[in-house]
This record gives structure tokens, sequence and C-alpha cells, in this order.
């Protein structure tokens, strides 16, 4: 029931808008807008700042799990990653909004001690934090959080007996994470590039909360044409932004469960 309320019924109107007009005649005039060079644009700002930040959150927190593998799994350091990346992978939104706000602004407390102190204004006074490449910095602050939570299993899946085998006949640690390792871990870190991938993708409100002008990303176009038709002048073009969109999500989260299920092989 909660899958249908939620998913499956928001899913098919989103789909459905996109292909009715307001009398409910069947119509293509709308989808046709998604080639729009607009629509296109809003497209390929969202995948390169999904993919940017993804790869970018990727390759920090297996850094991070990687550094953690020396930690015990109940000690005081290891607890205290797992219940702060708990924590920041959901905190997003208006919060996390304010928080860089109020950090690295055009009144924040990192950029006014800087220029006030030593004159540096390397912020260019936080103007930049309000546009599309402002958003990267607030999209890693949550996909190394969220990389950390999902790596750090395949990572323990490690088993010792392997390395242990390696070394009795006669492989090197290099032999070991290329020949071993890294083609075991591949299917886990590929899914979970594709998760932040789709996180990003996705993400709304952090979006929302700086950038006030302008429709960069596509979640933001989507707001746009729900507040305001006169974008392309068709009716229900947030409907086929929304069928944009639920294409590539579905196409990234059917490639992330196919990944998971081959890496689950080796985290038994």
């Amino acid at each position: 029931m909660y899958v249908l309320l939620f998913l499956a019924v928001p899913t098919l109107i989103a789909i459905g808008t996109g292909f009715f007009d307001n009398t409910g005649a069947f119509t293509l005039v709308t989808v046709a807008a998604l080639g729009d060079p607009v629509v296109l644009t809003t497209f390929f700002n969202s995948f390169w700042l999904s993919a940017l930040t993804a790869v970018v959150g990727a390759v920090v927190g297996a850094a991070v799990c990687y550094a953690l593998l020396g930690a015990r799994p109940d000690g005081p350091l290891r607890t205290t990653i797992d219940s702060l990346s708990g924590v920041l992978a959901q905190f997003g939104g208006v919060m996390l909004a304010f928080a860089f706000v109020a950090t690295i602004g055009i009144q924040g407390m990192v950029t006014l001690y800087l220029r006030d102190t030593f004159g540096l204004d390397i912020f260019e006074n936080g103007v930049w934090l309000y546009s599309t490449t402002g958003l990267i910095l607030p999209y890693i602050y949550f996909q190394v959080p969220l990389m950390i939570i999902t790596f750090m299993p395949a990572l323990q899946a490690l088993k010792p007996q392997w390395a242990e085998a390696n070394a009795t006949l006669g492989g090197s640690t290099a032999s070991y994470w290329f020949r071993i390792a890294f083609p075991v871990l591949a299917p886990s870190f590929i899914g979970s590039l594709l998760l932040l991938f789709a996180n990003a993708f996705s993400s709304y409100a952090t979006a929302a909360a700086l950038v006030s002008q302008g429709s960069q990303i596509v979640p933001l176009q989507i707001r746009a044409a729900l507040t305001s038709e006169t974008l392309l002048g068709r009716e229900n073009l947030a409907g086929a932004l929304a069928l944009g969109m639920i294409v590539v999500m579905a196409v990234v989260m059917l490639g992330y469960s196919a990944l998971q299920s081959r890496a689950a092989r080796w985290q038994q």
C-alpha cells in the first residue's frame, strides 16, 4: 500500500500528464518539448552536476572507507564516523542551504573573516554559491557520507583468506588489489556511484533554496513549469519533464540493482 500510494500512483500521474492535455485528449506536443534546446540544456546541467558530485563523492567516500578498515568496528572512531555518515547523508534541503549561506555566502562567516582579516576574496563574495556551480559543494557534502554507508559493507566483505592465498602463491600487494580486490569491489563501487548519481539527479530542496533565479537543473525546471506554463507555451510541461526524469532514474536504478545482485555473491 505504501509503494502504491507514494511511488506507483505519483509515477503514473506524472507519466499520464505528459501525454494528455488539459481536456484529456492524447497528445505528443508536450513530450516533444523534451527536445527543446532549453530543456536539453537543463538536462545536460543536471547530468554533469550529478556525475561530477557522484564521482567526487564516490572517490572520497571510498578512500574514507579504506582508511576505516584499520579501525575497530566497535571502536570510538568507527562508531563516530558511522553515526555522522548516517546523519549527514540525510542533511539536505533548506537546512544545508542555510548552513552554506551562513558559512561561505555573501555575508557568510568565513567569507567575511577572510576578507576583513586577510583581504582575501576567494569566494567571490559568495555570489557563485547561488548558481549551478555553487551546488557542487553542498551536493558533495551529502554524497560522501552516503558513499561511506553504501560502500563500507563491500570493503568489509573482503576476506583475509584471499590476501593470505595471494601471498602464499607469491603474489604482491599490487597483484592482490588489481587481480582480486578491485574486480570483487568493482560492482559495489559502480553500483554506489550510480546510487550517488541518482541521489544528486533527483535532489530538489537544496537547489531550490540556493538558486532562486532561473531553472538550471531539471527539478527547478519542473517547479517553474508547475508555477508558470509560459516557458515553452506548452501545457503539462511538468509532466513531460517528470517523465524524462523517471526514464533516467529507472535506467540508473536498474543498473544499480543488477550490480548489487552481482556484488552480493561476494558478500555472503
